[in-house]
């Protein structure tokens, strides 16, 4: 069965096509909520949220992009609304006004591992964090990031190099041993 047939049937409210949905994204969208919340549970609860949203909006679904990739853009949304409910209150900083120069290079040294690059990730300030797990992780562009973080993609492209000057200074320090 075809993944368009399936969706079409869910539209029609086919619980069985809908389960099938179900079973194929749900262990892909954990990892996705995961990366975000560091919690388990946190994290079967925006999943649930996430399909529960899915199947409500599905005929917002127009297959202008795969259904995975509409999915995983709710469960984005999902896991940082949750973020934003724990936290008491955020402080906004228009960061408009700075300059920003685009820059590709992402290479570190040779014996940084991919964990280590993760607990790195994982200790940006949550504004760059987000924003660079998103470019990097998620292989999102800045005009999606914007849409989703409710930015101007200058603002996006701003936190994504200032989050990679970070990443690099905890991966630094890692290396020459002058962090904790």
């Amino acid at each position: 069965m075809f993944q368009i047939d399936v969706v079409e049937q869910c539209k029609a409210n086919n619980r069985q096509a809908q389960m099938q949905l179900y079973k194929q994204y749900c262990e892909g969208m954990f990892c996705v909520a995961m990366r975000y919340l560091k919690n388990g549970e946190d994290a079967e609860d925006v999943v649930q949220e996430s399909f529960i949203k899915a199947f409500q909006k599905l005929h917002q679904f127009k297959g202008e992009v795969t259904f995975g990739a509409w999915l995983k853009r709710i469960v984005i949304n999902k896991s940082i609304d949750f973020l934003k409910a724990k936290k008491q209150h955020t402080v906004a900083l228009d960061e408009n006004y700075l300059k920003v120069s685009e820059e590709d290079d992402w290479t570190i040294e040779n014996d940084i591992t991919l964990h280590e690059v993760k607990l790195a990730i994982a200790k940006l300030p949550e504004k760059y964090r987000y924003v660079v797990l998103m470019f990097l992780i998620e292989g999102f562009d800045h005009r999606e990031i914007a849409q989703v973080l409710q930015l101007t993609e200058t603002t996006s492209r701003t936190r994504l190099l200032r989050g990679k000057a970070y990443l690099k200074e905890l991966l630094k320090e890692k290396v020459y041993g002058t962090g904790s």
